[in-house]
């Protein structure tokens, strides 16, 4: 029985060489940062989130994208296209419920780097009409026709 653990001790040992064995926490150590930096990146957001959390991630992501590539807009573009659960989050007459997110968004397309675009149609379909959506957003005919044409005719890369 005892050659039983003395050949699971050798098998086991090359796979513990090499890190300390009584950090469990972390066998393989820790992370290596790249240092990388980052400019004319164009970025269409496919943005259907019906909840507060998923939208802020989405601008959060969107402004990090922006403040990285220096927000140049002559050189970087970042489009969020608004379709299904997302839509009412944008509508005049939920404002007041949506406040922050909505002063969010529109100073994120003050500098003409981040667009908001939201599918018409789909709005529609939801009992919206353009006069029923803030000012700061730009309505297209449909979001799935809008991002691909932002990828094969802008060259825009895709994001969810």
């Amino acid at each position: 029985m005892k050659w039983k653990y003395v050949l699971m001790s050798v098998v086991a040992l090359p796979f513990c060489a090499g890190y300390a064995v009584a950090d469990t926490q972390a066998p393989w150590g820790s992370a290596t940062e790249i240092h990388q930096t980052y400019s004319g990146q164009k970025v269409v957001f496919d943005t259907t989130s019906g909840t507060l959390a998923g939208l802020t991630s989405v601008l959060d992501r969107a402004s990090y994208i922006s403040q990285i590539g220096g927000a140049d807009p002559m050189d970087g573009k970042i489009v969020i296209v608004l379709h299904g659960e997302s839509i009412p989050f944008f509508a005049i007459r939920n404002y007041k419920k949506n406040r922050a997110l909505m002063q969010r968004a529109y100073s994120l397309s003050v500098g003409d780097i981040v667009e908001f675009r939201l599918c018409k149609a789909a709005a529609h379909l939801q009992g919206f009409q353009p006069r029923d959506i803030h000012g700061f957003i730009k309505m297209v005919p449909m979001a799935d026709a809008e991002i691909v044409r932002l990828q094969q005719e802008e060259r825009f890369s895709y994001m969810r």
